[in-house]
């Protein structure tokens, strides 16, 4: 059964309504990507929000960090699992089984990271990440300290929560207007690499 055939619940305005440094955009992901992911083109209804989106969003996960692109990611796909957002489990979970060459992984992460067999970094991340979206206020120094322990730097502690914060608010723009992840990704890196059952 395919999922609901909307983008999200508002209106998506046409690409080529568009001003000209946005519909390049979009070309551009076309390009890269084969596909324009719904998320900006939701975000196409507030095109300076569209702007600031991409930026922020092109910082933390493709910028330079100590946290590579796959830990990132797999921030995104824990903070969506918590909040439940079915665009960002789909679209970041393609992503955790694309980076990883393991589709195992992916839906591990999407499920309950718990019962991954994860490094103590990832370990310590995740759970950190988890910690950090469903009770933030919890969060303290034990917390912080647990990041260092497993090595990572003060800035990266600050890539981690910005990371997390920004999945937070995404996944709530994206549940809030019922936004769908583009169907594509459902296929994405489902094999099993050879050798594996």
């Amino acid at each position: 059964m395919p999922q609901p055939g909307h983008i999200m619940k508002l209106p998506v305005p046409d690409e080529a309504e568009l001003d000209e440094d946005l519909q390049a955009y979009f070309q551009k992901c076309r390009d890269k990507l084969g596909i324009v992911p719904y998320v900006l083109q939701a975000y196409a209804l507030r095109p300076d929000k569209l702007r600031a989106f991409a930026k922020m969003y092109n910082d933390l996960m493709l910028g330079e960090s100590g946290l590579t692109k796959l830990e990132r990611e797999m921030i995104a796909v824990v903070v969506s699992s918590v909040n439940r957002c079915y665009y960002c489990l789909v679209a970041h979970g393609a992503a955790v089984r694309e980076l990883s060459g393991d589709p195992q992984l992916g839906e591990m992460l999407v499920m309950n990271h718990r019962v991954a067999e994860l490094s103590v970094r990832q370990r310590t991340l995740l759970d950190f990440a988890w910690k950090l979206t469903e009770t933030p206020h919890l969060i303290g120094d034990t917390d912080r300290r647990g990041l260092f322990d497993a090595g990572f730097s003060e800035e990266d502690v600050f890539d981690i929560c910005a990371v997390v914060g920004f999945f937070n608010m995404s996944n709530r723009v994206a549940s809030g207007t019922d936004m769908m992840p583009n169907p594509d990704y459902h296929a994405v890196s489902r094999q099993l690499p050879d050798g594996q059952a």
